[in-house]
Parts: structure tokens; sequence; C-alpha cells
């Protein structure tokens, strides 16, 4: 892996940009400290996380439990009524229950953190103490809290002590299953913390020690040494998590695949590594740009859940023949067969976006539908690269907010971010800007998302025949305020050759409506 390390700024605002996605609250505060470990103040609105350097392992390691705590915070946030303090027994012992509950219920929302959670789990076996470091009935908490997070234990303990532990770990495991079966909260496992206190004979007010990494911070473990430590979390683990392949968590290619666009982003300055594929094209600044405003994540968690079938790559249909019958269905009149149906999206796709000064009105709703399908497009695996333009010191402005060769980011999310609508509709200049782009790439749609007419329909006619000779498929969506204005504006678009021209009326409809078109070459 890259020894290369990320800027303490640059992993503050990553920070910022993940808990506020994962715990959908868009004012909470990120900031590291030294003099404590990570924690959520829920009052303040805060997550203080410890510095990286804290943490053990290579900095690529290090990054993943840090992504993956941020994870543990955000999910705290937005399933916990209230966090105590761990330096008591009572405190500790309800954060670890409910740690384990708002895991549970984050993994349904966010299915692709498993991998992450078992290599975290890895390193924080890895991290607790050996029990004979840990002294009076201190030692049974930390045992406590070693069996009912890992389902082992560091170092030995009397034969007796074991017993409660167990007695312990299996009384709060089923009520931990219990709340949430039942949509129980904190307020209710927080009135079940005595009987655990209680069968681990402790006092409520028992101070609990900070544990420290028995490593040195920074230090790696060989491969197999982590290896044998993933072993044992899998195998402890296979009732949540299955049985995932600890060799394919130990690679991290997913989460490495966003980690290498962040070094070499955070590499450069302004621009992040990005550099415009001609000089008529420019990359917006990124600089003190609050990306969180345009995320509406009930829209990209309802588009994703709606085109999940699109992501496994197989869809289900019901015939009037196929592979398996359907009793009920039959029953119920409608087609008695279903097959499976191979769906998949292998369209690459050039997005323009209109950011002149008509759109200013629903500038915010039009930037959170537009990310909401770039979201959903990164999600689906699909080639796409994004445009826009304005107008800026009385001249046309074409803007490239993500090229095809680099992954959907934050640092994407930023530049849509700052785009101000602006200007008139010059659609002939803008495209005669991207033509190079275009030449070179040869996308199979070019997508313009349009609210006005354009300024020289003659001089777009043209410049659409030349793309269209360039063997893309030319597709216009013409946004309105309404049904009508809508229609009438696609119907306008459609008489400067489009191939295709689609109207919407409600910006959340964006994403769903191009997406079913590039569904229809599949």
């Amino acid at each position: 892996m890259q020894s290369l390390e990320l800027r303490n700024e640059t992993l503050v605002e990553i920070a910022t940009f993940l808990v506020r996605r994962w715990s959908e609250k868009e004012d909470v505060i990120v900031e590291f400290s030294d003099k404590m470990e990570t924690r959520t103040r829920l009052a303040e609105n805060k997550v203080i996380l410890a510095p990286m350097e804290k943490r053990i392992g290579s900095f690529f390691h290090r990054y993943r439990q840090f992504r993956t705590s941020l994870w543990y915070e955000s999910m705290r946030i937005k399933f916990c009524k209230k966090i105590l303090s761990g330096d008591h027994a009572f405190g500790f012992i309800l954060n670890t229950l409910e740690t384990l509950r708002i895991e549970h219920l984050g993994r349904k929302i966010w299915r692709g953190m498993d991998e992450e959670i078992i290599f975290n789990y890895s390193y924080m076996l890895i991290s607790r103490p050996q029990l004979h470091t840990v002294y009076g009935k201190a030692r049974i908490v930390e045992a406590f809290y070693q069996y009912f997070m890992f389902g082992a234990i560091k170092g030995e303990i009397q034969s007796s002590h074991f017993e409660m532990i167990k007695k312990a770990t299996e009384f709060a495991k089923r009520i931990v299953d219990e709340s949430i079966k039942k949509d129980f909260g904190t307020e209710w496992l927080e009135k079940k913390v005595a009987e655990i206190i209680k069968i681990l004979d402790l006092d409520s007010l028992l101070t609990v020690p900070v544990s420290l990494p028995f490593m040195k911070a920074g230090m790696a473990l060989t491969e197999q040494e982590l290896l044998k430590f993933l072993t044992i979390i899998t195998k402890n683990k296979e009732g949540d998590f299955g049985n995932p392949d600890p060799k394919a968590i130990l690679s991290g290619d997913n989460v490495y695949d966003e980690y290498k666009v962040l070094l070499d982003e955070n590499k450069k300055s302004d621009n992040k590594g990005l550099t415009s594929e001609i000089i008529e094209v420019q990359i917006p600044s990124t600089n003190n740009v609050d990306e969180s405003k345009i995320y509406d994540f009930s829209l990209i968690n309802s588009l994703k859940t709606k085109f999940k079938d699109w992501k496994s790559g197989w869809k289900e249909q019901h015939q009037r023949s196929g592979d398996e019958f359907d009793e009920e269905n039959f029953i119920e009149g409608n087609e008695p067969f279903f097959i499976d149906v191979k769906k998949s999206i292998k369209t690459k796709i050039v997005i323009l976006l209109d950011h002149s000064s008509s759109i200013s009105s629903d500038a915010l709703a039009y930037k959170k539908a537009t990310l909401a399908l770039c979201e959903v497009l990164a999600y689906l695996k699909v080639k796409f690269s994004v445009y826009a333009f304005n107008t800026q010191n009385r001249e046309v402005v074409c803007w490239q907010i993500k090229p095809d060769n680099v992954k959907w980011n934050i640092l994407a999310a930023k530049r849509l971010a700052q785009i101000v609508a602006n200007g008139s509709t010059p659609l002939a200049e803008v495209y005669g800007k991207m033509f190079p782009v275009l030449q070179s790439k040869r996308p199979d749609i070019f997508l313009t998302l349009t609210d006005g007419e354009p300024s020289d329909p003659n001089a777009v006619r043209n410049m659409t025949k030349s793309l269209k000779n360039l063997g893309i498929k030319m597709v216009a969506i013409g946004l309105g305020p309404n049904p009508i204005r809508a229609t009438t504006i696609a119907t306008n678009l459609r008489h400067l050759g489009y191939e295709r021209t689609l109207a919407v009326s409600r910006l959340k409809d964006i994403p769903g409506k191009v997406i079913r078109v590039l569904g229809e070459g599949t």
C-alpha cells in the first residue's frame, strides 16, 4: 500500500462529509482531539475523533479503521437517544449494547459496510488489553466487553468469573435482539443494564480505565498476523455476517479505490489532481464549499432501493412461460411463470447541466436531483461524466464536474454545489466548447438537461447534427415548472435534432428518467 498520508484538514473534510451522509444530519461538526478517544456528543451535534496516529497499522489500515469508526458514530447519531460516559461501568455497558444495536440497524441501510466492520473488529480485538494487565473488578468489565463483542477473550480469567461473563453475555445479546425486533430504543436498553451489572456482581459506578493498545500506534502487523485475527472474527461472527472471505476482507479493494483517489487528489491543491481535457472547459474550485446542503438522502436511498435489481445484474419478471411456476400469481390471474432477466447498463454517458439564470429559483432542488442521479449512477457502476454551464463575467463557461476516469466522490459534489445559476442558454456555444471532449471520448449518449430555449436554435441544430455524426445519441430533458411547460420545452427541443426528448416537471423525477433511458439499451 502507498506510504503517503492524508493531511488533517483533508481528513476533517472527508469525515464531515461521511458523518453527515451516513447520519443524514446536515449540521454535524467533526474535529480531532488527542486528549480523548473517539466519541459523539449528541447535545452539541459533534463527533470527536482520536487522531490517526493513535491507531495501529499501516496508514491505509488506519484509514479503514477511521472510516468505520465514523460510520459507527454516524449510526449513534441516527439511532441513539443518549450516549452516556464510558468512564463508569453502567455507561460503558450501555454503550457496548448500543454498539451492537446500531450496528445491526445501520447494516440494513448500508449493506456494503460488512467487510469494513469485520476488518475493524479485527483491529479492535488486537487493540484490547490482555486481561492480566487489567486489575480488580475492571477486569470483569473488560472480559465481558471482549466476549460480548468478539466471542473471545485475551488471556485467562477465573472459571467462576467466566461463567458470570457467559451468562451476562447471553442475557445482553438476548435483550439487544429483542430491542431490534420490537423497535425498542436506548431508554429500554438502559433499564436492562442494571440486570447485567447484577449478574457480573459490579458496582454501577465502578471506574473503567481507558483501554490503550498494547502495540505502538502506527505499528503494522504482518499480513499473516492480521489474517489470523480476521479468521477468528469471521468464525465468531458468522451468525451475523455469514461466511465472508478473510483474504478478501484483508485486501480492502473497494475502499482502496476510494483511498487512492483521495491520495491522488490530496497531492494537488485546488484542482485535486484533475486536469481539464481542453482549454475551453474549466474546473470549479472546491475551497470553502459546503456540499452537504445538496444531498437528499431519502431520494438517494429510495432510488438505490428502486434500482437495486440493476445493481445485482438480474431482475425477476413474470411471463406466460418461464423457468418456475408461481402459484400465487396464477391464482390472482397474473402471468404464472417467472424468469431471471439480465439487467445491466453498459452505456457510457456524458451529462450536461444547464445552470442558466432561469433555474436559479429551483437551483437547490435541481442540484439535489442531479446529485442523486450521480450517486445512483456510481452505485450502478455506470461510466459517466458530468459538465455544467453558466455565465461568469459576461462570458459563458463550461465546467467539468466529473470526468469519466474519476469515481464520483466528495470533491465532485463540491464542484457541483458551487456552480451558480446565471446567464442565458447558449447551447451551441457550450457544445462547441465540449466538442473536442466528445470527439475523443465518443460516449454512447450525450444528455442535456435544460429549462429554457437555446439562444440560437439553428446553431444548436447544426451542432447536434455534427455530434450525431460521431455516433453519439443526442438526448435532452426539458425541465418545466408544470407538465404543460415541460412538455412544450421538450417538444421544441425535439425540433433541434435530438433523437430523444423527455419532459420533467418534478425535479425529483430526473434520476429515474435518466436511468430508464440508459436501461433501454440493455
